[in-house]
């Protein structure tokens, strides 16, 4: 993972004393609310429903086990509201009402504190830091070189990629250096502190796209041109929200050194002429619908101008690139070539013979590795009672200690929600399966149903329209059974509590929005959403199937839809692998989907009220 420099940690260390300086300032009243507002949020700090919400950046999603165990400490000793505080919000959550499910079940939003949750852009964030301690917590993260620049505020936030990065497989170059590189040149850029909204990059370096480059402000992937060089495709204006956009390919091959000159190009013009008197309308993704060829002619002119007539000022040299690259140095590990591939082969076709579940856990928990000694593991932080992608201060503790033990002290936040492990020895499989397994870690459901991607919604966002972790609940509860979930095999579920689409719910294959209907809580479903990858395909927004449904129809729509497709699949080919979901639904068109989730209306609001049935 990036090693910190002097300079990187100095200038983290500056930023958080300048971060505790403006907050005494705010207390004291000497700086008010408005002024200190853009400061605070550039640091990561958002005002929520109940309290504040603090985004901690994550690069590249990588986490040391130190780091994991400096969130860990944060989660217990600062995610901690006053109990007067805890009790009133949970007066507030409770006149809200359960959300009632079929069955004569209910869902009910019980507040929780001392965690941190893994975002979709591989970011942590905690939901419940006292302001009057924020700086303190500022200090405590400098310590580790982390912090909370730039993940909030209109700016250029957190550059992403493949959580994957410098150890695919299918790897064409590595993304993290140029990413590094990027970074060091976005923060605190004079020009782009205040864009006309916020601006998310995200460069992905493999064939298979993790990245969900598609849906970016800036997607960047790594190609080579037909004489072998290396450079970028670049695509602009994608985006989800109230409009889900996939962005425009402006550039099909840039050479890699002009990528920072370009993308001032692409950023100035759109600081330039993107518009600033409607929020709904800000993002990137708007000018370039609107404009089309003439943002790109833009664009081309503005670079031209950089090339030529400034000098060309941000071009990469190859002596900086190797410095980047020098900073992502793998560990060194301590495995046996001579008898590995025999040894590994017996170890692992053993166990899994012995367990079904361990066989199941290598089949969805683990990838493969550049390294042939090596292996990917993904720890799941889906299980039932916990919220998708929420990690106690204990599980933070028990993943630094997997990760010292198994993956030389470094694990990295996945896209959706898990942690994984980049640098585990094929021969400790076995172990560190049996110490994930008692950890409550273990569950082999990565890419399944009950892998879901879900925002805290309406629990604690003041932005949501409904709760979408109790939907979250009700459908995992449904799905416990993992013969099931194998037989159903590879399904994106996203769930999102309002148009924003923190959730990603328009590239789910099963997408769950939460919206406002007359003072209540109901949700739409839209399916066929995709976001890139192979399994998926070219990245694409869900189309809505009906009606908006009520809490308590959305898990039989679920269920009706996916009925639907176990009686519509194609059978099983001769790897015994059956048509996936999403294949399943392209190959027939959603008309018999629709026809189901709608048809379970009925059913569910039968089930919930049989008296007035029967009356």
């Amino acid at each position: 993972m990036y090693q910190y420099t002097e300079f990187d940690r100095q200038f983290v260390k500056a930023r958080a004393a300048q971060y505790r300086d403006q907050l005494e300032r705010n207390l004291a009243g000497t700086l008010g609310d408005e002024e200190f507002k853009p400061l605070r949020l550039q640091n990561g700090w958002y005002i929520q429903r109940y309290a504040p919400m603090l985004r901690v950046a994550v690069p590249y999603g990588e986490l040391s086990s130190t780091q994991l165990r400096v969130l860990a400490t944060i989660a217990r000793d600062y995610d901690q509201p006053s109990a007067a505080l805890l009790n009133e919000a949970q007066a507030t959550q409770d006149k809200l009402g359960a959300i009632p499910l079929p069955g004569g079940l209910s869902a009910v939003s019980k507040l929780t504190t001392g965690y941190g949750h893994f975002t979709t852009r591989t970011n942590v964030q905690f939901n419940w830091i006292p302001l009057v301690k924020s700086a303190d917590v500022m200090d405590l993260l400098a310590s580790v070189n982390m912090h909370g620049i730039q993940t909030s505020g209109n700016c250029i936030r957190n550059i992403t990629t493949d959580e994957r990065a410098g150890i695919a497989v299918d790897e064409i170059a590595d993304p993290r250096p140029f990413c590094e590189i990027l970074r060091q040149w976005s923060t605190l850029h004079p020009e782009f502190a205040f864009l006309p909204r916020k601006f998310k990059i995200s460069v992905n370096g493999a064939r298979e796209d993790r990245a969900a480059i598609a849906w970016y402000d800036v997607g960047l992937q790594l190609r080579h041109n037909d004489a072998g060089e290396l450079g970028f495709k670049v695509l602009v204006g994608g985006g989800m929200g109230r409009t889900p956009t996939i962005s425009t390919v402006v550039r099909e091959f840039l050479p890699w050194n002009q990528i920072m000159n370009y993308l001032e190009a692409v950023i100035r013009v759109y600081n330039r002429y993107g518009r600033r008197d409607n929020s709904w309308k800000a993002r990137i993704k708007i000018l370039v619908k609107a404009e089309g060829q003439r943002y790109i002619d833009q664009v081309e002119a503005e670079y031209l101008q950089i090339i030529e007539h400034d000098g060309a000022p941000h071009t990469i040299t190859q002596a900086e690139l190797d410095r980047a690259t020098a900073s992502f140095v793998p560990p060194a590990l301590n495995c046996d070539r001579k008898s590995a591939d025999a040894k590994i082969a017996n170890i692992l076709r053993a166990a899994a013979e012995d367990d079904i579940e361990f066989g199941r856990w290598l089949t969805r928990n683990v990838a493969p590795h550049k390294n042939p000694d090596l292996r990917i593991v993904t720890l799941s932080f889906k299980r039932l009672g916990q919220a998708p992608g929420d990690a106690t201060a204990a599980q933070l503790d028990i993943a630094a200690d997997l990760a010292d033990q198994f993956s030389a002290g470094e694990a990295r936040v996945t896209h959706e929600q898990n942690l994984l492990l980049p640098w585990v020895r094929c021969d400790q499989l076995p172990e560190l399966w049996k110490a994930a397994r008692k950890a409550g870690l273990a569950r082999p459901n990565i890419g399944l149903l009950t892998d879901m991607i879900a925002c805290p919604g309406g629990d604690f966002c003041s932005l949501a329209n409904a709760r979408s972790l109790p939907i979250a609940e009700a459908i995992t509860r449904r799905y416990q059974d993992l013969d099931e979930l194998h037989d159903l095999g590879e399904i994106d579920l996203h769930i999102s509590g309002c148009i924003n689409s923190c959730g990603h719910h328009h590239s789910g294959h099963i997408g769950i929005l939460g919206v406002d209907k007359d003072g209540k809580e109901w949700y739409q479903v839209t399916l066929g959403g995709a976001d890139g990858s192979t399994l998926s395909g070219p990245a694409t927004p869900g189309k809505v199937v009906g009606p908006s449904f009520s809490a308590a129809e959305v898990p039989e729509v679920i269920e009706a839809v996916l009925e639907t497709y176990q009686s519509l699949r194609q059978s099983a080919d001769a790897d015994g692998r059956s048509e996936t979901f999403i294949a399943t639904l392209r190959r027939v068109g959603i008309e018999p989907f629709k026809v189901a989730a709608n048809g379970a209306r009925f059913s569910a609001s039968a089930k919930s009220a049989p008296e007035e049935q029967a009356a």
